[in-house]
């Protein structure tokens, strides 16, 4: 019985540990789905632009002029990797909800057994 709990025990600190990777990262899932979402709102704005149009870059506390073709190679530079992170961090979220489910499925025939040994017992 001890060897049972003790693996119930095992068993539901990897399930914990897999619940907070996935809460880490839902997390940034989120935080790349809100610059994603700023990004592409840059975008609409400089496809508004015209070539009189001036572009100022912020840079600590002082605005900086650049070329409009530099902004926006580097809005989309930028939309590139936030969309190739998001597809990583999408594969990772299934890895670790397979993970889980795994582990959840261990856990309950972990308790199973240990009701099962209970029951003569009773």
């Amino acid at each position: 019985m001890d060897a049972l709990q003790a693996r119930l025990q095992q068993k539901s600190q990897e399930f914990q540990k897999l619940q907070a990777d996935l809460s880490a990262a839902v997390e940034a899932r989120q935080k790349l789905d809100a610059q994603l979402s700023e990004n592409e709102l840059v975008k609409k704005e400089f496809d508004k632009l015209t070539s009189e149009n001036t572009v100022y870059k912020l840079i600590g506390p002082v605005l900086v002029k650049q070329e409009q073709a530099e902004a926006k190679s580097n809005v989309n530079t930028r939309l590139d990797f936030i969309r190739s992170e998001i597809k990583r961090l999408e594969g990772q979220l299934k890895d670790i909800n397979t993970r889980a489910e795994k582990k959840r499925t261990e856990l309950i025939e972990v308790q199973t057994a240990i009701q099962q040994q209970q029951v003569p017992a009773a």
